[in-house]
């Protein structure tokens, strides 16, 4: 297949090849470009050069259009395209996103979450929809599983920064262009329907999807409406065990200083189910030729509602009783009836990894969470061509993010302080993959009193756990962003090329509140309300649904009950609005840029520069004190320059330099004047809104090479110096100034953003594309054998940044090595597609001595399988199988010994009918 910006048209029909072509206008100009392109005219058929792109082979044409867009670009691109009939073969975006080159992605129980770019932080990459930035429900850490691929019919990843695109855009941009109906000759309509099962817990998953559009020739112009709705839902359950790790200060013997202990370990066992949903609509007008108008309304949501059953073993409950004042060395003398609880005793035997506590407290936490975000996002726009060469682009957005982060219910269970009803634990964690425990009955003597361990105990409900608290909370976060923007290009004779001067204007105002409210009962308040306090009148008798073995026996609480507590909590106790927790912050941006392009026999250059000008203002009040409002503002300029250059070495070979800049700016929350606490998880996060923007200076150099008739290597490599890099710094708050309602919360970990010092990346990437189709005659094969393909790229990073305290670590969210290799088979109606992604072990947060240092992720691999059969040219079924090597995600502490978060979701299979006409 030669891969140029036309058709022969034996391959393929007249709209299809003029659809292929139309993709390609993107490459002029991204922002202006892309704007035209979502609303290409099929009809407009370009002839030159070949392409040959067959209905039956959806991934050889995706793959087409795909590289069509990367080669013509004016920057680095990487494009996910739409299939035949304009599919997408991921559930939500990130997914979709995670076969480019570069791409990595971060996933949250299983589920593709968050995108980084050539390893680089989350918050670098920027999301746009159809050219315009979007804000996210969780501020600049953009969540793409809220984003169904539903919505898509190319997934654009710019990495080389170009002055149309946003300042805080640093590593690039997602920018996803969605469907229109002047992308089909006339009607069509597209449907899907599917069910699944997830392996773990013997659950259920249901997706469906509908697209309707058609196009008239009216009186007043061309008009095209198209609708769109999609939903997915999966039930799932976890297998969980966590760990909290610290030094110990009344460890002092020898060897101390290298030692951490587990202050508790816990399982966090949960039953959740997971939804998207979006539905969408679009209204195009063409009165005449190069006059287009266009509005869009797109809603899209996640919800995950979730009961998870939390069992915190409390091993550092009686740290204080270890009193040993001499820091000599003592002789190890297994002791099975110490006088304290053992923790952190290595004189008796305990290690940080085995040994025996004896008389400890169960922590126990039934919570009931209702989590929801969404994303509300309307845009008019339009596009107009001039005779005299001059082209306007403009659109005027307006979103609105929720993230709620209710719950619904949470009940306390904790053990009374008697020892002899508490637990004796035995544990075993020198497996990181799995945290042994074993509980036994506490037998105490007295004169002097001594502890040991008593029969073993299975059933969890023997120990005595009576109702401390029961809590319900109103979480929710509304972003509220306006954007106006204008882009205005003029063709003309410049340096002897081709040239094109363009500028443009934008506008955006976002503002995030917070607002938290919360009905609260201790255990007299409970038990004043007709509450039971205990926890066997609230559970079900049903088996534990995951498979990890918990060397417990325990019983899930009943949902219904806990919102019948709740309905009564709600009724008889007051609200609490959470004045530490509220916070308003404002951001406004006046952004303009100028550039020139100037293309020539040898390729083109593009050089220009974008000047932001950012106010912020952030409200909260002092010590959550109602009377003691806080407002700090303050106000920065930026100017962007990049320069991009594109060599033509021959028809088939590029060579691309590019020199561009960015400023990521903290984030929403951490620009708020306050601190915000989390009870459900033990948390405090402060902000911080004198914080600076960590300034970014990079180059990339790429070679690549379309191998004719099909194919393409791309290898290059990329830097970026960073300037005042900002850092989640993470440690025990060790502090009573939060406390209240007896709730104690100077031991929650708390997080803040700092400045540190300098930073860089550097890498290198390969991407290879091909099929053997084009060889098989050439090596004699058989024409079977031509649907086979491959599809794999690598990244290799090198960072290093300064923290705040002068440490030097790699850049936060940062892997050494992010690859993706896919195989492919399509021929006679059938495509059978297997993927695999790797991505290297990446810090995830700074912490601090006391919480046993810094936070990392391990190493994540996911393989997944997609199979489609074209039973006819409108009907195919599909099956995907996902997760198929079910690896656990696992995150440690100091080293890889020392586990703080392991889970694991199970394999999911998928299978159902598409129909297109």
């Amino acid at each position: 297949m030669k891969i140029v910006t036309g058709c022969r048209s034996r391959a393929v029909s007249r709209a299809r090849c003029a659809l292929l072509g139309s993709i390609a206008a993107v490459a002029l100009f991204p922002s202006v470009a892309l704007a035209q392109d979502a609303q290409a005219q099929p009809e407009a058929e370009n002839t030159e050069g070949d392409i040959i792109v067959r209905g039956s082979r959806p991934i050889a044409e995706s793959e087409a259009a795909a590289l069509i867009v990367q080669r013509n670009s004016d920057s680095l691109v990487s494009v996910a395209a739409s299939d035949a009939i304009g599919r997408l073969p991921d559930q939500n975006i990130a997914q979709a996103a995670g076969r480019l080159p570069g791409v990595a992605v971060q996933r949250d129980q299983g589920q593709a979450r968050y995108i980084s770019l050539r390893g680089a932080p989350i918050n670098w990459t920027t999301l746009a929809i159809d050219g315009i930035s979007i804000v996210s429900p969780e501020g600049r850490d953009t969540r793409y599983d809220s984003l169904p691929s539903a919505l898509a019919s190319q997934i654009i990843v710019r990495k080389a920064v170009t002055p149309d695109m946003t300042g805080e855009t640093v590593a690039g941009q997602i920018n996803i262009r969605t469907r229109s109906a002047f992308d089909y000759k006339g009607l069509h309509a597209q449907a899907k329907l599917g069910g699944g099962y997830v392996e773990l817990g013997s659950r259920q998953e249901y997706e469906g999807q509908l697209v309707l559009s058609d196009r008239w020739s009216t009186g007043i112009g061309e008009i095209g409406v198209l609708l769109s709705g999609s939903y997915y839902q999966r039930d799932m359950v976890t297998d969980n065990f966590e760990n909290d790790w610290e030094p110990v200060a009344q460890d002092v013997q020898p060897g101390n200083a290298n030692r951490i202990w587990a202050r508790e370990t816990e399982n966090k066992l949960y039953r959740l189910t997971r939804k998207n949903y979006s539905y969408s609509g679009r209204l195009d007008w063409e009165p005449v030729s190069g006059q287009r108008f266009f509005v869009q309304s797109i809603f899209t949501t996640f919800t995950d509602d979730e009961a998870r059953d939390n069992y915190i073993f409390d091993l550092d409950d009686r740290q204080g009783d270890l009193n040993r004042p001499a820091t000599s060395a003592c002789a190890i003398v297994p002791n099975a009836q110490p006088t304290t609880s053992g923790y952190a005793d290595v004189c008796i035997g305990n290690t940080p990894l085995l040994g025996t506590v004896y008389g400890i407290d169960i922590n126990q936490r039934a919570t009931l969470r209702a989590f929801e975000q969404s994303i509300f996002t309307t845009t008019i726009g339009g596009d107009q061509e001039f005779d005299n060469g001059w082209n306007l682009s403009w659109r005027a957005n307006y979103t609105r993010a929720k993230d709620d982060r209710s719950v619904v219910g949470e009940a306390r269970y904790d053990s009374p302080s008697t020892r002899n009803l508490r637990p004796t634990v035995s544990y075993d964690l020198r497996d990181r993959d799995f945290a042994r425990i074993r509980l036994f009955r506490t037998i105490t003597t007295t004169n002097p009193t001594t502890f040991r361990a008593g029969d073993a105990v299975v059933d969890i409900d023997q120990f005595q756990r009576p109702l401390t608290s029961l809590v319900s909370n109103d979480f929710v976060d509304i972003t509220k962003a306006y954007t106006g923007k204008f882009d205005v290009t003029k063709e003309l004779d410049l340096f002897g090329g081709e040239g094109k001067l363009m500028f443009g204007f934008q506008f955006d105002q976002r503002t995030k509140e917070a607002n938290e409210i919360q009905y609260a009962a201790n255990t007299a308040q409970a038990t004043a309300l007709g509450i039971s306090t205990t926890f066997a009148d609230q559970s079900l008798n049903i088996p534990f649904k995951g498979e990890i073995p918990l060397g417990y026996s325990f019983r899930y609480f009943d949902l219904e009950k806990m919102r019948a507590n709740v309905r009564v909590l709600r009724q008889n106790r007051p609200a609490t609005f959470l004045a530490n927790n509220f916070y308003n912050v404002r951001e406004q941006v006046y952004a303009g840029y100028f550039a020139g392009r100037v293309g020539y026999d040898w390729g083109s250059v593009l050089a220009g520069a974008r000047v932001e000008h950012i106010k912020n203002r952030g409200s909260a009040f002092a010590n959550g004190n109602l009377n003691l409002p806080v407002t700090v503002e303050n106000d920065i300029t930026l100017v962007y320059p990049s320069l991009h250059v594109n060599y033509d070495m021959a028809e088939d070979k590029k060579l691309r330099v590019s020199f561009n800049t960015g400023a990521a700016r903290p984030d929403y929350d951490q620009l708020r004047p306050n601190f915000t606490f989390n009870d459900q998880n033990l948390t405090i996060s402060g902000g911080n809104p004198f914080a600076k923007p960590e300034k970014a200076y990079g180059v990339d150099a790429y070679f690549e090479w379309y191998i004719q008739p099909q194919g393409y290597i791309s290898v290059g490599v990329f830097y970026k110096r960073i300037e005042d890099v900002l850092f989640d710094q993470t440690r025990t708050f060790n502090s009573d100034a939060l406390d209240s309602g007896g709730v104690d919360r100077s031991q929650y970990l708390f997080t803040t953003i700092g400045n540190g010092g300098k930073g860089h990346i550097f890498g290198a990437e390969i991407a290879v594309q091909t099929q053997l189709e084009p060889y098989t005659e050439d090596l004699g094969l058989p024409d079977w054998m031509g649907g086979f393909g491959l599809s794999t790229n690598f990244t290799f990073n090198d960072s290093s940044a300064t923290t705040p305290d002068g440490d030097k670590v790699p850049l936060p969210g940062t892997s050494d090595i992010v690859y993706n290799l896919g195989v492919y088979y399509e021929k006679y109606g059938l495509s059978v597609r297997a993927n695999y992604q790797k991505r290297t072990d990446w810090l995830d947060g700074l912490g601090s001595v006391a919480d046993g240092g810094d936070f990392y992720w391990t190493t994540d691999d996911e393989l997944d399988v997609s199979a489609r059969y074209a039973i006819t040219p409108n009907v195919e079924v599909y099956f995907d199988a996902s997760n198929l090597l079910n690896q656990p995600g696992r995150r440690f502490v100091r080293d890889r010994q020392f586990t703080i978060e392991w889970e694991r979701f199970g394999r999911r299979y998928t299978g159902g009918v598409r129909v297109t006409f």
